[in-house]
């Protein structure tokens, strides 16, 4: 089973977090072999960036999101209603 969920990426220096957005098989750990990454998320900077076709192909696909995943997405597609 796919999920849609956070991945966070390296070391970071003084828990300045940043995570991506991938697509990734149910059992892999959280930093492990993903299938695709869908955007980027940095919670210190308020920076979301999501790409929204490749996350509609996954969710076309069965891919589940988690909930923080499918909350954050809801806020980017709200903040990009707003932009337009």
């Amino acid at each position: 089973m796919v999920r849609i969920r956070l991945r966070r990426p390296g070391k970071t220096t003084k828990r300045r977090y940043h995570f991506k957005i991938v697509a990734i098989e149910k059992q892999n750990a959280r930093d492990g072999e993903y299938l695709e990454q869908l955007g980027h998320y940095d919670p210190s900077r308020r920076l979301l960036d999501v790409d929204v076709a490749k996350y509609d192909k996954w969710i076309k696909k069965g891919a589940i999101p988690t909930e923080t995943v499918a909350s954050l997405y809801k806020k980017f597609k709200k903040d990009a209603a707003k932009s337009k």
